[in-house]
């Protein structure tokens, strides 16, 4: 008879550290913990013992007690944290270009799109917001927010 109560009360374990560790909240696997301690208990007093139904209950209150303690300390979680850091830069490409280069709308400005100079090529936005078409030579003459600001060079 005491396999099965040691088989719920480590059943309820194993349940309670599913919860903990691999699907957090107050799911399933935590109800299900609980039920299988509190089985384990009402099992213990009613088939083989009211002494064997106290040292259960003890037992499952230690558990859960050691467990708690466990999963509250800050160093436990530690352990499971992502402790790399990103150092990759996105759009770097807009830092080679400067004021007064010219190159050509890679794609339509509308009023953003793709400029290319040289053989940077980089998102720039047109200096009126007006739509300049692809193909159109064009020249640097801001930079707002890490982004070229552009306008049409005209043929003279």
């Amino acid at each position: 008879m005491w396999w099965i109560v040691v088989t719920l009360l480590l059943l309820g374990v194993i349940l309670m550290l599913v919860e903990m560790l691999l699907i957090p909240g107050i799911g399933i696997a935590g109800f299900l913990s609980l039920g299988s301690l509190g089985v384990a208990c009402w099992y213990a007093f009613a088939e083989i013992s009211t002494a064997a139904g106290w040292w259960t209950t003890l037992a499952a209150m230690l558990l859960l007690g050691t467990m708690m303690f466990f999963a509250l300390r800050a160093k436990t979680w530690r352990r499971f944290e992502l402790k790399t850091e990103v150092t990759s830069k996105v759009g770097t490409e807009s830092e080679r270009v400067h004021v007064g280069d010219r190159g050509i709308a890679y794609t339509r400005l509308a009023p953003m799109g793709t400029g290319r100079f040289g053989a940077v090529s980089c998102e720039v936005k047109s200096h009126d917001n007006t739509m300049v078409a692809a193909g159109t030579p064009v020249e640097v003459i801001a930079i707002e927010e890490n982004r070229p600001v552009v306008k049409p060079i005209t043929q003279a």
